[in-house]
């Protein structure tokens, strides 16, 4: 018994010796391990966007804009991207947003001028593509000089002018590669007279122009004066070559 009760006292020493030993080392492995501690203020900017952005994600479903033919993938891309580009300091004004949605017919209304900080749809109305991108349907779609096509991507709105269609709205290409030429092509947010319900109803579809994303001339100066001085224009198109090589969309 003795030899028993010497041999189970051993054991106890020696296992508090090896622990005693041990701690400091397992204290610090445990130490190294520590999470690094993410500042408040970091969190709270963190939260505050992610909010904001599910606040308007929620506003294609208040505004019933899905009825109005707005595809729910271009309005998801398009606050995703306002969120990258205001964030990186690209888009200085978000609290509006332009959708131009090219999967409907130019004889549908799919220019969509949305107020996100009051959840107002403030227009929604016919705006006219490329003439070579094609005829009803905007298809082909390019960034180069003379191609008289449509060019999809995000802008930014900048100043206006009045120049030979009238009181018009500078753009700014901010995808290099896509629309970045937009200033060079001439690119920009006018009136015209051939987007009218007049020619819908003559042959089936509005007028085109040479890339510019003209509206009727009624409402070119109140679209104008409401999108101009940096807000965001995105023009759509489920166009797989754009979607994939999309920066903006992709970052």
């Amino acid at each position: 018994m003795k030899n028993t009760r010497h041999a189970k006292l051993h054991l106890f020493f020696s296992s508090v010796l090896i622990c005693m030993i041990h701690l400091p080392f397992s204290f610090a492995r445990f130490k190294d391990k520590e999470p690094k501690t993410v500042p408040a203020s970091s969190m709270a900017v963190a939260v505050t966007t992610s909010n904001l952005k599910a606040e308007r994600i929620l506003i294609y479903d208040s505004l019933q804009l899905n009825l109005l033919g707005l595809s729910e993938k271009a309005y998801q891309y398009a606050i995703d991207g306002l969120e990258k580009l205001k964030s990186s300091g690209r888009i200085s004004n978000d609290k509006l947003i332009s959708i131009v949605d090219f999967t409907k017919s130019s004889a549908e209304k799919r220019l969509f001028v949305i107020d996100l900080e009051n959840h107002r749809l403030l227009f929604n109305t016919y705006v006219a593509h490329g003439q070579n991108s094609g005829k009803e349907y905007a298809k082909k779609f390019s960034n180069s000089p003379q191609s008289f096509q449509s060019s999809l991507g995000f802008y930014e709105t900048s100043e206006t002018y009045t120049g030979k269609n009238g009181y018009s709205l500078h753009l700014t290409g901010l995808e290099r590669g896509v629309n970045d030429k937009a200033d060079k092509r001439a690119i920009v947010v006018h009136g015209a007279p051939y987007v009218s319900e007049s020619l819908i109803r003559e042959q089936g579809y509005i007028g085109r122009s040479w890339g510019c994303p003209a509206v009727p001339e009624k409402l070119a100066k109140p679209i104008i004066d409401k999108i101009k001085d940096g807000t965001c224009l995105f023009i759509y198109s489920n166009n797989n070559k754009y979607l994939k090589r999309s920066k903006v969309l992709n970052s």
